[in-house]
């Protein structure tokens, strides 16, 4: 079992900044994928940013530029650097850790509001 608890979500203004942070615990295998989904009222749950234990990232379209993804993998966490944020970007965010042959697991989620 992987649990997964998230933290820095908040209220902020267009333009601001907010950093997500991830810890993972449980049993955790060093060969992994940890990032980040989004989903906003009425919408999909779509894919924000992924980073694998060895640094390969992915990011949606739409955040590239503005959202940088990083791993601290000693601590297993992840981070989620949030810049340049639109109202576009209000969602409940949620940390994932997945691995081949295994099963997906997520967090609580935290809530993102962005102002205009």
């Amino acid at each position: 079992q992987v649990q997964l608890v998230e933290s820095g979500g908040g209220l902020v203004q267009a333009g601001g900044s907010l950093r997500l942070s991830c810890a993972a615990s449980g049993s955790i295998f060093p060969i992994n994928t940890m990032g980040w989904y989004r989903q906003a009222p009425g919408k999909q749950r779509e894919l924000v940013a992924t980073m694998t234990d060895a640094g390969r990232t992915n990011y949606v379209d739409s955040v590239k530029g503005r959202f940088t993804i990083s791993r601290d993998n000693p601590k297993n966490m992840v981070h989620l650097q949030m810049n340049s944020l639109k109202p576009e970007d209000t969602a409940v965010y949620y940390c994932l850790y997945t691995r081949i042959t295994a099963k997906t697991y997520w967090g609580q989620g935290t809530q993102v509001t962005v102002s205009s």
